[in-house]
């Protein structure tokens, strides 16, 4: 039996609880502002096939003891059963908290310590039901914390970003506008439903009245099949998955001719990449920019023109706002000065569930510290030109350096360690690791090393150098930029 019910919740588990109270709460409060709006299950009623299913697993979790604010947690892969198991823990106003499902056993289980779930699901055949429950017991609280997401963050620490009913139902109707989405599109969603990217455009978006048509697992032969079976017209997801989809065996323009528009962000999402897969896959390809904490809070439109979705990552959708900062001062950059780039807007995370790593994420006024680097040129365009972070973006996954630092490390052979990202046409970035060791220690064996400690596969390196020691800047820390340097070419 792979469903685990957690004992503890019955005798009153704490819960997730928003840990930041924005400012500018009142002012989006206000009538016909953007939080003035229903929880997240009223506003999906009916928008999907499975909405008898819905009715019967929220039985289900009701019968196994969860209740308003407790944590229902699962591990499966896209499909209509994890939608529905959203959708059910919304109707009891309990909190979703999905587990990529490619997550290795080590943060898995570094998660469960951190959500405690009432409910934990690891297959389909397990996923609770019961008697349906067709209606909510009780008013859904829209300020209440709706979704649970894992992110490493820079520091390799597991957090937990939370997210409240208002700010989704916000985001998901502002995003159908800015992509013009309505009840004649349909979305193909490759991208984990763990992700806020597949969240928003795989679950949340069903409340535009489009289709959406989820993806197990990125395969670019059944994705074309799939696109012209399915009349796809929107797309999201890291270039990898378009790159591999143009280069596809059979690939035919004409099995594309239903897509209208694909939205694309992380590492990777460069001019020449929007310019050829615009040609290529005869659509508008554009940068959009966003975060687990600040989902898709930049993008273009379709009347914008083609060049700014090319060249920049987009302008503030909805009500948000932007500001570039030193970093070291927090003082504003002038219009196209490169600084740290500061999100507010209604969208944004209730906080973390670790109250200490909230406070450390804002600044005075709400403003959401990023650790992006950017430019704002005078008409408010952003472009993303590096990161304070150290974090290496693979395929749209999020990979922190001391995470793998920490596990290289670990290893009785390795003295120290320094990861960095390698430039990869494909994905964006590949982990590269430099060790210091007194003796060889081949990529076969690190990756060994990481299988055997239950790391996610696709954290492993995938390229080892090994030094007799590290490059150190005046202050004695490495040189991440010299090490760098030694995977250009040339």
């Amino acid at each position: 039996m792979k469903l685990t019910l957690v004992s503890t919740f019955r005798g009153g588990a704490p819960g997730l609880h928003p840990t930041y109270r924005h400012p500018l709460t009142e002012h989006w409060s206000r009538p016909g502002g953007p939080w003035d709006v229903p929880d997240l299950d009223t506003v999906l009623a009916g928008t999907s096939p499975v909405e008898e299913d819905v009715a019967a697993i929220a039985g289900g979790l009701l019968a196994a003891g969860v209740g308003p604010g407790a944590t229902v947690s699962w591990q499966l892969a896209n499909g209509w059963p994890a939608v529905a198991l959203f959708r059910a823990t919304w109707r009891l106003g309990a909190v979703a908290a999905p587990i990529h499902h490619r997550a290795g056993p080590a943060d898995v289980d570094a998660l469960r310590d951190r959500l405690q779930p009432a409910v934990f699901v690891t297959t389909e055949q397990d996923i609770p039901t019961g008697l349906p429950l067709h209606a909510a017991l009780g008013p859904v609280d829209p300020a209440s914390v709706a979704v649970a997401l894992g992110t490493s963050g820079s520091t390799g620490t597991p957090k937990v970003a939370l997210h409240t009913h208002r700010a989704l139902v916000h985001k998901a109707r502002t995003m159908a506008l800015v992509h013009d989405l309505g009840p004649d599109d349909a979305v193909l969603m490759p991208a984990p439903m763990a992700h806020i990217s597949g969240l928003l455009n795989g679950v949340l978006l069903a409340l535009a009245g489009l289709r959406v048509v989820p993806m197990g697992r990125w395969d670019p032969v059944l994705a074309l099949e799939l696109i012209e079976r399915e009349r796809i017209t929107f797309m999201v997801g890291p270039p990898a998955f378009f790159v591999s989809l143009a280069g596809a065996a059979g690939f035919d323009p004409l099995a594309v001719r239903s897509l209208r528009q694909i939205s694309c962000g992380g590492a990777g999402v460069t001019p020449s990449f929007v310019r050829s897969m615009s040609a290529t896959l005869g659509c508008r390809v554009k940068r959009t920019y966003g975060s687990t904490e600040a989902p898709s809070v930049t993008t273009s439109t379709l009347d914008d023109p083609a060049g700014h979705a090319a060249l920049t990552d987009g302008r503030p959708v909805g009500e948000v706002e932007l500001r570039t900062v030193d970093p070291a001062t927090g003082t504003g950059t002038a219009a196209s000065e490169a600084g740290e780039l500061w999100v507010r807007g209604p969208e944004l995370f209730a906080g973390y569930d670790d109250p200490a790593a909230t406070a450390a994420a804002f600044a005075d006024g709400g403003w959401f510290r990023t650790g992006d680097l950017a430019t704002i040129d005078a008409d408010g365009w952003l472009t993303i030109v590096g990161r304070i972070k150290d974090v290496i973006i693979r395929g749209g996954e999020n990979i922190a350096a001391a995470e793998i630092e920490d596990v290289l490390e670990a290893h009785p052979a390795i003295h120290q360690a320094v990861v960095v990202g390698e430039p990869d046409e494909r994905l964006g970035e590949r982990v590269c690791a430099f060790v210091v060791s007194e003796q060889p220690f081949s990529l076969a064996e690190c990756r060994a090393w990481f299988a055997d400690q239950g790391v996610t596969p696709f954290k492993w390196p995938e390229r080892v150098e090994t030094l007799t020691e590290l490059p150190q800047l005046s202050s004695g820390k490495p040189d991440r930029a010299a090490l760098r340097r030694r995977l250009s070419p040339g």
